[in-house]
């Protein structure tokens, strides 16, 4: 019912302006391009997102599909945020401004911004409306979290499929490649007829022939594949070939570098795969892991930075004046490694905070560390020993988990927004869309 009538009141309202008479120029009416449950997407704020998408698409240097296509395109990723949406709020997720306050802070500093202002500055100057910006963070961050909470968190990774991973890519040709690629994908509704699974196979006939035609896989991408990345070009990244659908991995295996397959048929949908770049992943891996200890004097509502630095500053003071680093820990280190002598064990690149790893990095084998400030508080360092390990086997089965993670993960969540899209009211407004 409300649905319905807030379409009633949005249609009359429409209908009434017009009425009215001739509105001034520049004045528009805007009107309804899609009902999605009880929201709409309104012509304008179509309009809106197609420009932004083209700036990005020019920046990129990515040739424009036709503007039609692009639309449509639009249109549809439209409709994919606002039903995530809705799902985030009837199921209490959100992002506050707060929160994405801080993740455009840190956009901001990747692109080496000294402040939020100038990357707004520069974002204006190339023509982008700084409130559409974030609100598209903000779907991109809401998307994000619904994918963790209803997909990734719910997968399991047993050591029998990590087994049976590397025991298939052992025997698979190639085995010892990684492949870079590219993809277009059109998603088949579930239950649809007959009819409407032909129609969808023309739309990815149509991709492949303009594909043939000789356009840019980016640009073919940005106009016909349904899939997340679509408007940056269809991009994959490097994946082994257990990372892959077996109808990709089976198609690429006589492709060579900047040929793409025919049209391919999943449970998802069609797919066409590009391949752009192959190389070895055999190369044995070999790091440096440091065996280390520490002292941990923590920060609290009831403990400030000055108390916590100048109690770590006194023990410093006693080992240097040759106390034991290890019963200094034991007596004082407000950590878990605390009854070891603060012994955190072997560690290997990636494992401490940032602020530790390279203060411990920095340090000689025997050396204390002058007092270090993290996230967790004031830390003493003392490196005890450091030996280069090969942890090939180890990294294979770490690798062999994400890639089989990927891949579920990506097939759950186009099964997910698939199964939210066949649940959703949408009604077109637009036959042409």
């Amino acid at each position: 019912m409300l649905r319905n009538l807030l379409v009633f009141i949005l249609i009359t309202f429409a209908a009434a302006a017009s009425a009215a008479g001739p509105q001034r120029q520049g004045t528009p009416i805007d009107s309804i391009e899609v009902v999605v449950n009880d929201d709409v997407i309104t012509h304008q704020e179509l309009e809106d997102r197609t420009a932004s998408v083209t700036r990005m698409l020019q920046r990129q240097k990515t040739m424009l599909p036709d503007r039609n296509v692009l639309e449509r395109q639009v249109l549809e990723r439209m409709i994919s945020e606002m039903l995530q949406a809705q799902f985030a709020k009837e199921t209490g997720l959100r992002v506050d401004d707060a929160m994405l306050d801080k993740t455009i802070l840190r956009i901001a500093q990747q692109n080496r911004f000294a402040s939020v202002a100038a990357f707004r500055t520069k974002l204006e100057q190339e023509g982008t409306v700084f409130k559409e910006f974030r609100e598209e963070i903000r779907n991109e961050m809401i998307s994000a979290r619904l994918r963790e909470r209803e997909v990734d968190n719910k997968l399991v990774i047993s050591e029998n499929e990590v087994d049976n991973y590397l025991s298939n890519e052992a025997r698979q040709e190639g085995k010892g490649e990684e492949l870079l690629l590219s993809h277009i994908l059109v998603v088949v509704p579930e239950q649809a007829s007959a009819d409407k699974i032909q129609t969808y196979r023309n739309r990815a006939e149509q991709a492949l022939a303009k594909l043939r035609g000789g356009a840019p896989f980016a640009q073919v991408a940005a106009g016909y594949s349904d899939a997340q990345d679509a408007l940056k070009g269809g991009e994959l990244g490097w994946r082994t070939v257990d990372r892959l659908p077996p109808i990709f991995a089976e198609a690429l295996q006589k492709m060579k570098p900047g040929e793409f397959s025919e049209v391919l048929r999943s449970p998802n949908g069609f797919h066409i795969v590009k391949l752009l770049d192959r190389r070895s992943k055999d190369t044995p891996i070999v790091i440096t892991q440091t065996h280390a200890r520490h002292i941990l004097i923590k920060t609290s509502e009831l403990v400030s930075e000055s108390e916590a630095k100048s109690r770590l500053l006194e023990i410093k003071q006693r080992i240097d004046k040759g106390a034991s680093f290890a019963e200094e820990a034991r007596l004082h280190s407000e950590d878990g490694s605390a009854p070891q002598g603060g012994d955190l064990g072997w560690l290997s690149p990636g494992e401490t905070v940032p602020e530790f790893e390279n203060a411990m990095d920095a340090l000689k084998v025997g050396q204390v560390s002058g007092l270090v400030q993290s996230g967790f508080g004031w830390h003493l360092i003392q490196v005890l020993a450091r030996r280069n390990t090969d942890v090939t086997v180890e990294q294979k089965r770490q690798r062999a988990r994400m890639a089989i993670r990927a891949v579920k993960s990506d097939e759950g969540f186009q099964d997910w927004l698939r199964q939210l899209r066949d649940r959703a009211f949408i009604e077109y407004h637009n036959d042409t869309k």
